[in-house]
């Protein structure tokens, strides 16, 4: 009896520890084949490219681990300039007021559009940028401009004043309605919103895609945030960027979430050279 007690005593305690034992992954990167890559692999062929392009989940606290570690470990080998989707254009002198010492955090706080979990996720980026003075770039378009364009279409800025059209990506903009990334926003809508809610994103993209050639440097690596559809499939922000510089060298990073990560859905694959899967019980941020 005392014999068999102590087997199952052993056996329970084996178990306990076998299950202690067990990893619990929160993350795991794969290429666009959905091959397993490291973190180093990630950071080497960053630094090989002009150009990062980082796809994120806004609300994905993995995904913003991942851009300051990055950013970190880039920024201690090659000069960096960060730009971001998060700060618009004409709040650029406010965020280099903050960046060169002449405003305050609090102050950047009530003078520029913050996104709301900008202290969490993005003010640790704009701090590693202001600490070793690299430049930060807002490149996106005003939203108030892009909401006009979801309702009246690209004809409405073309009556925006000069200095606000210093904001957007110079007119006429190129559009491609047959992009699969601006069909499947009219596939998930459902049709709601019509032809120009595509043209809302697009306008988005172009703008983006226009401030970072403005700031791209042959010395320095730029690394860019943004919502993940923004360059997913090798479209978006990077389709007009290859439209003015076809012979860009860069990576494309995407973060998506899955039940299992130990491998990719056929869904995720080709979304990006660099991805980024999540548990999708990953707590988020906001």
């Amino acid at each position: 009896m005392k014999s068999t007690f102590s087997i199952f005593c052993i056996f329970f305690l084996l178990t306990i520890y076998t299950l202690d034992a067990q990893p619990l992954p929160a993350y795991q990167l794969f290429n666009a084949r959905g091959k397993k890559i490291s973190y180093h692999r990630v950071i080497k062929k960053s630094l090989a490219g002009e150009i990062v392009l980082f796809g994120e989940e806004h609300n994905n606290p993995i995904a913003h681990w991942l851009q300051l570690n990055l950013t970190q470990d880039c920024g201690e080998i090659k000069p960096l300039v960060l730009g971001a989707e998060m700060f618009e254009r004409d709040n650029q002198d406010e965020l280099e007021a903050y960046l060169n010492g002449s405003i305050s955090a609090k102050q950047l706080d009530s003078t520029a559009r913050l996104w709301p979990n900008y202290k969490t996720d993005y003010a640790p980026l704009v701090n590693y940028a202001k600490k070793k003075s690299y430049p930060f770039i807002g490149t996106n378009i005003p939203r108030r401009f892009a909401s006009l364009v979801a309702r009246r279409g690209f004809e409405v800025l073309d009556s925006l004043p000069e200095i606000e059209k210093t904001w957007i990506a110079p007119l006429p903009v190129l559009y491609n309605a047959d992009l699969p990334g601006y069909k499947n926003m009219l596939t998930m809508m459902a049709g709601h919103g019509g032809p120009n809610l595509p043209k809302a994103q697009a306008i988005k993209d172009a703008t983006m895609a226009h401030f970072i050639l403005q700031h791209l440097n042959p010395a320095s690596l730029f690394i860019h945030y943004h919502g993940t559809y923004h360059s997913e499939n090798y479209e978006g922000i990077l389709w007009y960027l290859k439209q003015q510089k076809p012979n860009l060298r860069y990576l494309t990073i995407a973060t998506v979430s899955q039940e299992n990560i130990s491998k990719l859905d056929k869904t995720n694959l080709g979304k990006a050279d660099v991805i980024i899967c999540v548990d999708e019980n990953m707590t988020k941020t906001y």
